[in-house]
């Protein structure tokens, strides 16, 4: 390893924490070092990272002695959770907890917590416009992320707070893709009206993070928000007409209609969306893409990522 600094990345076979790991590895004069945390050192993701050249070990967000161990001697940490895996907001809080005081007592000595808005701050849960859910939130897979901030800077943890975006990914992964609708046609369907959806390549999050560490102390303390492109959702679906050859429209539904849909957390994501929808001011007032360019010179924009990923998106 050299003189290089460690950096420790949480996640590190997931989306945003495999990109930051692969940019640390594509940048060999860098001066950055990656150590990729995993529940399962064994699994196929894994051997690709040592075999791209990681440090790979052992850690579970859930295991505090094990995270403070893998954050030993490093110079930074990427911390991010995964509420999909269990849809519990206060585990996810606890997880962030665990991340903060193992990078405090490690010493490290600048993390990146991967967050989101707080959404009761412009939403209480006295505000009927969108549903209470799960007792104390509005969206809770933001809303536990936007809590747990604060758990970072009352240990004193030289933290930069990084805002992402909605993955395009998302529309490979989990359902989000084109469907055909009742007349055959394939249609995205989406409750955001006519107002723009910041986007991004999740790889890209991970890039953009390895760019904020690359600065230095110079985000420390700050708040940093990522997007490749803010689109509405006839814009996106135009750009997969473009790369798919075929014609795809833009389904607008309400939010009503879209928490009813019969998927696990379809209750979180409609208030998503409509937070996104009835907020858009702010969200994309906190995400300009050309940030996220200065950051990472490569960003993508939506219609080169389709380009690149077109043949991976399911058409249903």
């Amino acid at each position: 390893m050299g003189n290089k600094q460690i950096i420790a990345v949480v996640g590190a076979t997931g989306a945003q924490g495999g990109g930051l790991v692969r940019a640390i590895l594509n940048d060999p004069a860098g001066g950055f070092t990656a150590r990729a945390l995993t529940r399962d050192v064994n699994s196929d993701t894994a051997k690709e990272l040592a075999n791209l050249g990681a440090e790979v070990v052992l850690a579970d967000v859930d295991d505090p002695e094990s995270l403070q161990r893998a954050f030993h001697d490093a110079y930074g940490a990427f911390c991010v959770t995964f509420f999909w895996a269990h849809f519990s907001p206060e585990k996810e809080f606890d997880e962030a907890k665990a991340m903060a005081t193992a990078a405090k007592r490690a010493g490290v000595e600048h993390v990146i917590w991967s967050t989101l808005e707080d959404t009761r701050q412009w939403v209480p849960l006295s505000d009927t416009r969108m549903p209470t859910l799960m007792g104390n939130y509005k969206v809770p897979h933001f809303d536990a992320k936007g809590e747990a901030n604060a758990v970072f800077t009352e240990r004193g943890v030289p933290t930069t707070f990084l805002l992402t975006s909605f993955y395009w990914d998302n529309f490979i992964h989990f359902g989000m893709g084109p469907k055909k609708d009742a007349s055959g046609k394939l249609a995205i369907t989406l409750p955001m009206g006519d107002k723009k959806l910041p986007g991004i390549a999740a790889e890209d999050i991970g890039k953009c993070a390895y760019g904020i560490f690359k600065r230095g102390r110079q985000y420390i303390g700050k708040t940093v928000g990522v997007a490749g492109e803010h689109l509405t959702g006839a814009e996106m679906a135009a750009a997969f007409t473009e790369a798919l050859g075929q014609e795809v429209h833009y389904h607008d539904v309400s939010p009503e209609v879209y928490r009813s849909f019969d998927f696990p957390g379809a209750d979180d994501l409609g208030n998503m969306f409509q937070f996104k929808r009835d907020f858009q001011e702010v969200f994309c007032g906190a995400r300009p893409p050309s940030v996220a360019r200065s950051l990472n010179p490569s960003l993508q924009t939506f219609a080169t990522w389709l380009a690149q990923n077109k043949d991976r998106v399911p058409l249903e």
